[in-house]
């Protein structure tokens, strides 16, 4: 990562968790994707999750807005108990936003009207309101000029950008991205991750699955590894890299490291 990567010191706030996760599993049908997740996220904080495909990563943070549902333990997500309540799986999904590795936009709306249909429909935010804030959400990403067009005129990181500004237009607490790169060309990743650097550096609460190590050694605070649906080990990025403790863990970084 080069010098613009540099995130600001932003302290984490302490005893301060937005997410508890306690002994939680997830199966399907008889396949054991989760074992015995525990973890506890402070505001704040960024975590970055790797690990080998096919490991539970995902699965992990769709747990986390209820877009999975798992079966056994404990999630809480800024006091809100994830259970079968639809009402809380409202409340918490309009606290939590989600980047995903396709951009899910809708084609036949504008950038701007893909931005207010959550606040206007969700939050009951008036139109007028709901505009003035994508544009500042637009601006922050960098891309306020495209706001008339529609999301097949933008190219693959412009697109990712769009769908950040508008999780981000539901003012959410804390943004889980699921490898918001990966679908990207290359010359288009730096775009994207600079965005994200820019919300490390405003202190917004992040959990981000990605292979993108430079990312997670500038921005994050800890570092997890996860296989076979279970959390292998976790550690600030220096001890992470420098000093991985488990043999799956060096294994996996001596594959994806140069």
């Amino acid at each position: 990562m080069n010098e613009n990567t540099q995130t600001a010191n932003i302290e984490v706030e302490q005893n301060s968790d937005i997410i508890q996760i306690t002994d939680m599993h997830k199966w399907y049908g008889d396949f054991h994707v989760l074992k015995n997740i525990t973890l506890q996220v402070k505001k704040q904080e960024r975590i970055v999750i790797c690990g080998p495909s096919g490991s539970g990563k995902s699965t992990l943070i769709r747990c986390i807005n209820r877009l999975e549902e798992h079966q056994k333990g404990k999630i809480v997500v800024d006091g809100i108990e994830l259970t079968n309540d639809l009402k809380n799986i409202e409340k918490i999904r309009a606290e939590v936003g989600m980047v995903f590795q396709h951009f899910n936009l809708f084609p036949h709306l504008t950038i701007l009207d893909n931005l207010t249909l959550g606040p206007i429909w969700v939050r009951k935010t008036p139109r007028a309101e709901a505009e003035d804030t994508a544009m500042y959400y637009l601006e922050k990403v960098r891309i306020a000029e495209q706001a008339k067009k529609y999301p097949g005129q933008l190219s693959g990181g412009q697109q990712q950008r769009v769908a950040i500004a508008r999780s981000l237009c539901m003012k959410p607490n804390v943004m889980l991205f699921d490898e918001p790169t990966s679908a990207l060309d290359p010359e288009m990743v730096k775009e994207v991750l600079d965005v994200m650097i820019s919300l490390a550096n405003d202190g917004m609460t992040m959990i981000v699955v990605s292979h993108e190590m430079g990312f997670a050694r500038s921005v994050a605070h800890r570092v997890l590894f996860m296989d076979y649906g279970e959390i292998v080990e976790g550690n600030t990025p220096q001890a992470f890299f420098d000093n991985p403790q488990h043999d799956r863990t060096k294994l996996f970084l001596s594959q994806i490291l140069d």
